[in-house]
């Protein structure tokens, strides 16, 4: 990878640490290390959680056959379908045969979702915008929003009146700059509606910090929206008039929320990226760290883990925004970095873009 000119505060990588760099940078780095190596979790009511169990149990499907999966649908015939990293839409009967269904000819696809159409799913491309996948091949639904380039389209799902609610992470940085959006600490992120009646996009909220996975509650009151930077989910009332545009649904997560999925009996499974807020916050308050993280992006890895060995995560909440039940691998035994959990027939099947395979555990009642 080609390396940017260094900021002008430090002369090399090797000399990060040493006293040439201004006294402010070397102070934020510091800050940071030391917030990273030693990992202060966020204070979060998973403390209070009366489950937290493990993975251990999960049986690997499709090992070998999906890449780099980085989410998971099931539709209602039990039609499991997920995107991988070589641009194939690829889907599991309930036989459990796997099928190479469509090529979109991306290596940027990310949240997916069914809809109430026997084999038409849903697909963001973080470049190509919102996709619609049929038997009759490819369309792009959505690749522009005001006149701009849809940058980091992240996460959709579909009401029942086929209204398509999807998430632009960021409208400033692309997803090769996500770092850049981290360290700003400004909302980039914003909630878009597609109406396919009228083939319109119009704005449902903006100011999202990392708008990330979307949901719908079992009545089609509210959405539920995770901004990943902030710890947080917020919750969007469509059909109670006289409330503010959001709400917040649950905060103090155990990491960055990624994508949300609706559980059968109401609640909402939520994929953790384990993250440190406490380097998050050294980071942001660094003005030197745009330029350094420019530099040097791989610097980022230390506050985001998202490796082999990363630390996978996934916790239910309640309708009402409860924490109810937390599974965790802290040490990636049996898999790491979990980017979307979907339940379906007490089984929770789950995705990760560093896997080979969709993960399925068998859940345990509490």
């Amino acid at each position: 990878m080609a390396k940017r000119n260094p900021p002008t505060t430090c002369k090399t990588v090797s000399e990060l640490w040493v006293p040439e760099c201004s006294g402010f940078l070397l102070g934020c780095l510091l800050a940071f290390a030391l917030q990273t190596f030693f990992f202060l979790s966020p204070v979060s009511s998973a403390t209070f959680v009366p489950t937290n169990s493990s993975f251990k149990g999960m049986i690997k499907l499709g090992e070998g056959i999906v890449n780099h999966p980085e989410d998971v649908s099931v539709d209602g015939n039990g039609v499991l379908y997920t995107a991988t990293g070589d641009g194939w839409i690829k889907r599991m009967h309930p036989n459990g045969t796997w099928e190479d269904w469509q090529q979109v000819g991306s290596q940027s696809l990310l949240g997916i979702t069914t809809t109430k159409e026997n084999n038409v799913i849903i697909v963001c491309d973080s470049q190509q915008g919102l996709l619609k996948v049929s038997e009759e091949g490819v369309t792009v639904l959505v690749s522009q929003f005001n006149g701009s380039q849809l940058r980091f389209a992240n996460d959709v799902i579909e009401a029942s009146d086929g209204s398509l609610y999807f998430t632009v992470s960021s409208t400033k940085f692309t997803p090769a700059e996500y770092y850049l959006d981290l360290v700003s600490g400004e909302p980039h992120g914003v909630l878009l509606k597609y109406d396919p009646s009228t083939n319109q996009t119009s704005l449902v909220l903006d100011g999202l910090y990392f708008a990330n996975g979307v949901a719908l509650s079992e009545d089609e009151r509210f959405l539920v929206v995770c901004e990943s930077w902030k710890f947080r989910c917020l919750k969007h009332f469509l059909k109670v008039s006289g409330r503010t545009d959001r709400e917040i649904f649950i905060d103090n997560l155990p990491g960055g929320p990624d994508n949300v999925n609706l559980a059968r009996d109401g609640s909402f499974w939520i994929s953790i990226i384990k993250m440190d807020p406490k380097g998050i916050q050294a980071l942001q308050s660094c003005k030197e760290s745009t330029q350094l993280l420019e530099a040097y992006p791989e610097l980022i890895e230390l506050l985001i883990r998202m490796g082999k060995q990363a630390a996978a995560a996934v916790v239910n909440v309640k309708a009402d925004g409860r924490l109810n039940r937390e599974i965790s691998d802290p040490n990636a035994t049996d898999i790491s970095f979990v980017t979307s959990a979907q339940g379906h027939d007490n089984n929770l099947y789950l995705a990760s873009i560093n896997s080979d395979f969709i993960g399925k555990l068998p859940l345990r009642p509490l």
